[in-house]
Parts: C-alpha cells; sequence; structure tokens
C-alpha cells in the first residue's frame, strides 16, 4: 500500500554547511529552510541555492512578524527566485508580540503581490490543530479563508502546513473538519522525527504547542519506547491509516519536524517507505 509522503526542514547553516545533506534526502524532496529572523538575506539565499543544487526543492521561510521593510522583503523573494531558483515558500506569522517592522501578518506579507510579481507557484501557510494562544479558532479560521481567497486570486496553488503535535485523532479531526468551515487547502500535518522524550518536550515549549506537552507527558512511558526506537510511529501510523483509508482527505502529506537529527530522520522515512531509497522525480514530492 502506498505510503505517505513527506517533506523535512533544516536550519540555514545547516544546509549551507552539512555533509550529510548530499543523498540523504530523495531528488526533489521539499527541504524547508527555518527563518527566525537571525540570519540576513545572503545567508537564506545561499541556503536556498545549496539545497536547489543538491537537488532538492528549497522551501523558506518567511516569518511575517520577523521581517523589516517591504524593500527588504522584495530584496529577499526576487533573490530567492533569481539566484536559487525558489518557486515554492512558506510563510508564517513569525511568533512575535511585536512586530519587528512593518507586518505584523501573514495577509500582509502576501497582500504584497511580491509572490506573484517573481514566479512564486506554490505556498504554505501555518495551521494550528491545537489552536494558538496568540488568536481565537475563530479568528484562525477566518484567516485560513482569507489565504484560500488570496490562492484564488493569486493563481498560487496554497497549501496548510501545520505545526508538529503529538495526537494524531486531534490532529486527523481537525485537518477533516476544515471542509465543514469552507475551506479545501491541502494539509500537510506536522509531525516531530525521531528523538528522545526529553527534547521533543523541550521543542515542544519553545514552540508553544501546551496541548503536545501535556500529552507527551501523560503518555510518556510509551513515547519513551518509540524515542528509543528512533520511530514516532505512534503519531505518524494512525494518520497514515486514515489517509489510505479516505479517498479525498484533506490531508495530503506530512511534514517531519527533525528534533533528532537530520541523518535519524531521513533514515526512519526511508525505513518506513515514505521517502523511496532511490532518486525520485521533482514531482513525487511536487504534492497537491
Amino acid at each position: 500500500m502506498t505510503k505517505i509522503a513527506a517533506s523535512i526542514e533544516v536550519a540555514p547553516m545547516q544546509a549551507i554547511e552539512s555533509n550529510d545533506l548530499p543523498g540523504l534526502f530523495p531528488e526533489g524532496s521539499r527541504v524547508y529552510i527555518t527563518d527566525i529572523g537571525n540570519d540576513p538575506t545572503d545567508t537564506l539565499v545561499a541556503a536556498a541555492r545549496r539545497v536547489r543544487d543538491l537537488g532538492y526543492r528549497p522551501v523558506p521561510h518567511f516569518a511575517s512578524r520577523r521581517l523589516t521593510t517591504r524593500a527588504a522583503l522584495e530584496e529577499r523573494v526576487q533573490r530567492s527566485t533569481q539566484e536559487a531558483g525558489v518557486t515554492d515558500v512558506l510563510v508564517i506569522g513569525g511568533g512575535l508580540d511585536k512586530p519587528a517592522g512593518e507586518f505584523a501578518s501573514t495577509m500582509e506579507v502576501l497582500d504584497t503581490g511580491f509572490f506573484e510579481k517573481y514566479g512564486i507557484s506554490h505556498l504554505g501557510v501555518a495551521g494550528h490543530p491545537e489552536g494558538s494562544p496568540d488568536f481565537t479558532d475563530a479568528q484562525a479560521i477566518d484567516a485560513l479563508r482569507q489565504k484560500q481567497d488570496f490562492a484564488k486570486r493569486s493563481g498560487i496553488d496554497v497549501r496548510i502546513v501545520t505545526q508538529f503535535g503529538f495526537d494524531p485523532q486531534k490532529f486527523i479531526s481537525w485537518a477533516e473538519g476544515l471542509k465543514a468551515q469552507g475551506i479545501d487547502l491541502p494539509v500537510h500535518l506536522g509531525v516531530a522525527g525521531p528523538a528522545k522524550i526529553t527534547t521533543l518536550i523541550k521543542f515542544a515549549a519553545m514552540c508553544g504547542v501546551g496541548n503536545s506537552i501535556q500529552f507527551l507527558k501523560k503518555n510518556a512511558l510509551s513515547l519513551t519506547a518509540l524515542a528509543t526506537s528512533h520511530s514516532p510511529e505512534g503519531m505518524v501510523g494512525p494518520i497514515e491509516r486514515h489517509w489510505q483509508s479516505t479517498p479525498g482527505s484533506a490531508i495530503a502529506q506530512i511534514h517531519v519536524f527533525p528534533f533528532g537529527g537530520l541523518k535519524k530522520s531521513a533514515e526512519w522515512l526511508v525505513e518506513r517507505g515514505s521517502w523511496p531509497t532511490h532518486a525520485a522525480s521533482p514531482a513525487v514530492h511536487a504534492s497537491r
């Protein structure tokens, strides 16, 4: 039976310097490049260029509230597309209470028109299956509706990429419940790659996914066993089985946060069959 496909993410300097990256992922895999606001455009563009040169599909993050000016945003989009061949990006809120510059929301960034202007064809936006302390569920749904409207008027293929978590049923229900809210964007569910439970709890706390921390602690014994075997199947298995048995599912694939290391996550994805062991064409992971 077909396995659910996966994307993964790397830090900018990891993308530039890591000797593990060549051949680590199947050709054409989406490789997201994180941005926490500390790296200059030169570094982010260099990271995307190396990811592209290695045969992967670079997906740089644009963290809206961490961006500075419209001019700086336009320069970064232009250079990413023209110097690194970027056609796919992830635009997220950015997590700051006070914006660092001119943008307070993802929609303000999308409404600049820069992504259409410079040929971006695919774009991810954030989803929060467990909610967020920064906004209500109703506000989150309204924001997704606005992003769906953006997809229609821009012609860009928009998808939802969620925060990671550890309760598969909650994530499945959230994704499949979007259609009832009038949202039919494909969903890439975030999952944590193989890692020790202490590492997972640390990152869950850093990323503000409090419900996930409680779920982890409540299920510490089984998750410790999973971490020891470097296999987060307790989350991915139920998602995959639902995806396999549900024609027309809103869930398109998973997105892996490699908290325990890139090599461990890559080896796990190959072992479970989400990634082929041979080079795949870019179309394999171009996705819905």
